[in-house]
């Protein structure tokens, strides 16, 4: 597309060259007769000199004269006379062309310039400017339209900025987040989405919602909002590869401002976890009444035997007292436990971090339960290297190897071994305790350190535990920035293995 500062001088200049050739034609055609009448008067002025002198001329003599002097200046001055003509029109040609093309190089440029650019800024390149600098009426314009690229410019970064920020937050927003349209079709899901339904993205945006393979729960959820036109609050169970999600979904129907339906938005949540430790919760508050409830029994029961005339037994006495003592231990057992699990887990908790030599750690827990070794005829054999150290809290080091080598005694046969031993590997110290004992289940491993649970309930309660021993065990490697694992097969034995840092020294 043309300029209009060109099309303007192209325009010009023909009507210019069309209204100079006319008046040249014109010109021309009128000469001759100017030249017949100059002509006439200068013989009749040659007549009338020589009339004067005494020479009369007649007419006819007159005529021969004007067509002699017509005859001698033939030729001469038309050529002359278009020259002049030729020449004259060709400077103001020249001229009125140069002033024209200043007068729209001035007011005409800066009109194309911002036809330009407002035609930029349409197609959406918002860095498009017109260039013009020169004074006048028409800066005022080339200023404004600038202005409006520079503002359109800052709205598209920030648009863009937004819908930057947008899309990151909606992609790393902890819920699974749905967009319907208002054709039934799937405009939007974020990755969270895509996990929790085990589905891709390919597979769901632009399908109809009803045909995206998503749960049947779900589908039904959004028919529901469909039809009601209000949102719904429900709580759905999903399958996965990796087993079953439950999932809290609000959907709602998206409505403008003009009562439009737009679609509809489906937001999912996990709360698989809040779903455990809800039934954790309650799990650990019918387990801690149980244990807490047999102890009590015992000793209210004996205590109330006592009472009604057995005192006066006194060999019924004494085996009613000790009971009553052995279940009072038993509750301090479970109360110290109880306080000390509370204590880990109490937020800010720290340990008293140090250098500590694993052999005399495991010395240390060895002679803490040297009393039950002598009483099952059982023996342990250690495995360390003598430089082998860790950074750790001792105490609490010596609590964890006495739990694990407790469990060890408590579920082993007598007279059979219990073997301790230490490695480093890669910047760990691995520190395992090995029975040969009744073994666990391979189903059991996974609730293994939850609190109060026991693979063979009655022998542990037999043996004097209280079911948060692995519970204490495993925070405190947690605390250590180590981790446990646990090897097992029944009737084989058993192997824990704690994994801690070893020193920088």
């Amino acid at each position: 597309m043309k300029s209009l500062q060109r099309r303007l001088f192209f325009a010009f200049t023909l009507i210019m060259a069309i209204t100079l050739a006319g008046l040249a034609i014109v010109l021309g055609q009128t000469f001759p007769i100017m030249q017949d009448q100059e002509l006439k008067s200068e013989a009749e002025a040659i007549a009338r000199h020589l009339d004067e002198m005494g020479i009369a001329m007649d007419h006819r003599e007159q005529e021969e004269l004007t067509e002699r002097m017509a005859a001698d200046h033939a030729g001469v001055a038309p050529v002359r006379f278009l020259r002049l003509i030729v020449i004259a029109f060709m400077a103001a040609f020249i001229v009125t062309i140069i002033v024209f093309h200043r007068l729209t190089e001035r007011y005409i440029r800066p009109i194309d310039l911002v036809t330009d650019t407002t035609m930029e800024l349409a197609k959406g390149n918002y860095s498009a400017r017109a260039g013009w600098t020169a004074p006048g009426i028409q800066l005022g314009l080339v200023t404004a339209v600038n202005a409006l690229a520079r503002n359109l410019q800052e709205m598209e970064s920030i648009r863009e900025t937004e819908a930057e920020r947008l899309e990151t937050l909606i992609a790393n927003m902890g819920s699974g987040l749905l967009m319907i349209g208002r054709n039934s079709e799937i405009s939007m899901a974020n990755s969270f989405f895509l996990n929790q339904v085990g589905q891709k993205e390919d597979g769901l945006i632009g399908n109809p919602y009803k045909a995206a393979g998503l749960p049947e729960a779900l589908v039904t959820l959004i028919d529901t909002v469909s039809v009601r036109e209000k949102p719904v609050t429900e709580q759905i169970d999903i399958g996965t590869d990796t087993g079953n999600l439950t999932v809290a979904v609000y959907s709602a129907p998206v409505i403008d401002k003009h009562g439009g339906w737009l679609g509809i938005v489906v937001v999912m949540h996990d709360i698989s976890e809040l779903i455990r430790l809800e039934r954790v919760r309650k799990d650990f508050v019918a387990n801690v009444s149980h244990e807490l409830r047999t102890p009590v029994t015992s000793i209210r029961g004996f205590s109330e035997t006592l009472m009604d005339g057995a005192i006066k037994d006194e060999e019924a006495t004494m085996q009613f007292l000790e009971i009553i003592h052995g279940e009072s231990e038993r509750l301090e057992m479970l109360i110290e436990d109880l306080l000390d699990l509370s204590k880990i887990e109490k937020e800010g908790y720290t340990l008293r971090l140090k250098t500590v030599n694993v052999q005399d750690v495991i010395e240390r827990s060895i002679h803490s339960v040297s009393g039950r070794l002598k009483n099952r005829e059982m023996s342990i054999q250690s495995d360390c290297p003598p430089e082998l150290s860790v950074k750790a809290d001792p105490e609490r080091l010596v609590q964890v190897l006495v739990n694990l080598l407790s469990n060890a005694i408590s579920y082993s046969k007598p007279g059979t071994p219990i073997k301790v031993t230490a490695t480093a590997t890669e910047g760990m110290a691995s520190i395992s305790v090995t029975d040969r004992g009744i073994g666990i289940p391979a189903d059991e491993l996974p609730r293994l350190f939850e609190r109060f649970y026991r693979v063979d309930r009655a022998r542990s309660r037999d043996s004097g535990g209280t079911g948060l021993g692995l519970s204490i065990v495993k925070h405190l490697v947690d605390l250590h920035s180590g981790t446990i694992s646990v090897e097992s097969e029944p009737g084989i034995g058993t192997t824990f293995t704690v994994h801690i840092p070893l020193s920088d020294v």
